[in-house]
This record gives C-alpha cells, structure tokens and sequence, in this order.
C-alpha cells in the first residue's frame, strides 16, 4: 500500500472514515455546553481534524518512513479523542448511546491505522 497502488490520500479507506469521524465529533459537540466552547469543544475537534490530516500529510510525504511517522501521529490523536470523548461522556456533556457511532469509529480506525503502520514496516 505504498505510493504504487495509492495515488491520492482520499483513495485511502482510514482516511475516508477518518473524515466519517471528523463529522460526528462535529455533530456531538454542537450540543456541548457554551463554557466548553474554547476547551473540550475545541479540544475534541482539534484531534478528530488531525487524524485524516496526518494520514493525508504522511502520504503526500511520498516516502514510507515519513507515512508510518504521520501515522503514528494520527494513532496518537485517536487515543486523545477517545480519552476526551470518554471525559465528555464523564461530565454528562453527552451519553453512551449519542457517543457509540464514534467509540466504534474510533476502535475501527485505530485497527485500520496499526495495520498499515505493520503493512509499511514490512
């Protein structure tokens, strides 16, 4: 899944779901408090906009070892949307049921991510 048989980053499935999740985080945090507005709003954005944008970084970079840096990146910031997302289920800014979409997108995508990151290794 190197440059060869990927032309454009939005050919890539996990970039694609990447965006999927950017929207819900989006649309989840519309209904969080106003005080939020500049803290976990803006935080839980910020992460969820950062892992298709690593992905896409990572493959416009044309070399493997940048891609597996970039998507390390990307793993990161999944693991801190999960984190914020489990402290805005915490605080009551939203329930489990309004979150699951994006819990499961979240495990989806971190599956996908470490088994490119393995794929590119090789």
């Amino acid at each position: 899944m190197s440059g060869n048989s990927v032309k454009d980053y939005k050919d890539l499935i996990v970039w694609q779901r990447g965006i999927v999740l950017v929207k819900r985080i989006y649309q989840l945090t519309q209904n969080f408090p106003a005080e939020e507005k500049f803290g976990l709003i803006s935080q839980m954005r910020r992460a969820a906009v950062s892992i298709p944008s690593n992905i896409a970084e990572g493959q416009a970079r044309h070399t493997t070892q940048q891609f597996i840096q970039f998507l390390s990146i990307a793993e990161g910031s999944i693991a801190e949307l999960d984190t914020q997302l489990i402290v805005a289920v915490e605080l009551g800014y939203c329930t489990k049921a309004e979150s699951n979409d994006s819990f499961v997108l979240i495990t989806e995508l971190r599956k996908m991510l470490s088994t490119l990151r393995k794929k590119l290794s090789h």
